[in-house]
């Protein structure tokens, strides 16, 4: 395989990499506005479509979640854990998955 080749997979695959990373944040948005509309009874949790949705969302952000609520403080009803996780994706993540693919293309050429 070329080395040009090589470069512009690994580049679609770290291109691929950031769309699922932006993508798993629009989840945890999407879980966070479904939480605040059962809480507040505008969806009926009864419902068996929007029970599948709760238990989809629920099945994908709280394995991420979980973690961060043991380390942060109790705050009473509220859950910054979501808000944690979306900085931590943003602001750490984004920027060492750039670095690495730096580092990956560099070391090819």
């Amino acid at each position: 395989m070329k080395v040009g080749t090589l470069i512009h997979v690994v580049f679609k695959l770290f291109e691929l990499l950031a769309e699922l990373i932006q993508l798993y944040t629009y989840v945890v948005l999407v879980s966070c506005l479904f939480s605040f509309l059962l809480a507040f009874g505008i969806l009926d949790q009864r419902n068996p479509i929007v029970w599948k949705i709760g238990n989809f969302l629920y099945r994908m952000t709280e394995p991420v979640l979980r973690p961060i609520r043991s380390v942060l403080p109790n705050f009473g009803n509220m859950d910054f854990s979501p808000l944690v996780l979306i900085l931590l994706i943003q602001y750490l993540g984004m920027p060492i998955l750039g670095l690495i693919e730096n580092m990956i293309i560099t070391t090819l050429r």
